[in-house]
C-alpha cells in the first residue's frame, strides 16, 4: 500500500494541512504525519528527506509559511515527487513570500506546487502521482472527479429552478 508524508514546518500548519490528510483518507491512502521544522530541526529535516522512500512512501506533500524552505529543502534531498503547499501564516507577506520560496525553484530541484492554503489539491495531487501506478488508487480519482461533474451539473439544475 502506498503511503504519503505530510509535512509542516509547525504546528500552526496542521488546520490547513488536514485538508491533505482527510483527502488522502478518503481515497484509502495512508499517510504519516509529522511537524519538521527547516529552520529549528534541520538535522531531522535532513534524515526525513535522506530516508522517507525507505520507510515505502511515495510522494511528500510539504507544507511550509513565510520563509517556507521546508518543500525545497526536502526536495533537494528525496528521490520521491515532493508537493510544496504555501500557507499564509501571521508572519507572512499576505502569503506571497511563501509562494514564491516554493514556487522558484532551482532546475534540478523540482517542487509541485499548489495554490495558497491548497493542501487539499496537494492530497489530490499525491493521489493521481499514486495513481499513475496503482489502478485501484487511479480508479477512486476517476470516482471523485466523476462526483465533482455531478455536484456542478446538480448544482446548474437548482440554479436554474429558481431563475
Amino acid at each position: 500500500m502506498s503511503k504519503v508524508g505530510v509535512i509542516m514546518g509547525s504546528t500552526s500548519d496542521l488546520k490547513v494541512m488536514q485538508e491533505a490528510v482527510d483527502i488522502l483518507n478518503e481515497f484509502g491512502i495512508e499517510t504519516e504525519v509529522d511537524i519538521v521544522s527547516a529552520h529549528r530541526t534541520p538535522d531531522k529535516l535532513m534524515d526525513y528527506g535522506k530516508n522517507a522512500h525507505k520507510r515505502g512512501l511515495a510522494a511528500i506533500i510539504a507544507g511550509a509559511g513565510g520563509a517556507a524552505h521546508l518543500p525545497g529543502m526536502i526536495a533537494s534531498l528525496s528521490p520521491l515527487p515532493v508537493i510544496g503547499v504555501p500557507v499564509k501564516s501571521r508572519n507572512s507577506i499576505d502569503g506571497w513570500d511563501s509562494v514564491l520560496s516554493i514556487l522558484q525553484m532551482p532546475g534540478g530541484v523540482p517542487v509541485a506546487t499548489v495554490a495558497l492554503d491548497g493542501a487539499k489539491n496537494a492530497g489530490i495531487l499525491a493521489a493521481q502521482i499514486i495513481g499513475s501506478s496503482d489502478e485501484q488508487i487511479r480508479q477512486k480519482v476517476i470516482d471523485y472527479k466523476e462526483s465533482l461533474k455531478e455536484k456542478v451539473i446538480k448544482g446548474a439544475e437548482e440554479v436554474r429552478k429558481k431563475g
